[in-house]
C-alpha cells in the first residue's frame, strides 16, 4: 500500500465520520491572539521574577 493510498483511505474515513474539512478553505492562523497574549504574560512574569532576583542579589 502506497502513501497516496493511505492518504485516500484516511480522507475517506474522515468523510464517512463527518469530520471532513478542506484545509485550504479553512486555514487557521499559526498562532491565535489568545495564545500570543498568554505567551506575553508568561514572558512578562518571568522577566519580573528575574529582575526581582537580580535586585535581591545586589
Amino acid at each position: 500500500m502506497t502513501v497516496a493510498d493511505m492518504n485516500r483511505l484516511e480522507q475517506a474515513a474522515r468523510v464517512s465520520m463527518g469530520e471532513f474539512h478542506d484545509p485550504e478553505a479553512s486555514a487557521e492562523p499559526l498562532t491565535s491572539p489568545r495564545h500570543t497574549l498568554l505567551w506575553g504574560i508568561v514572558l512578562a512574569a518571568a522577566s519580573t521574577i528575574l529582575l526581582v532576583a537580580l535586585f535581591q542579589l545586589t
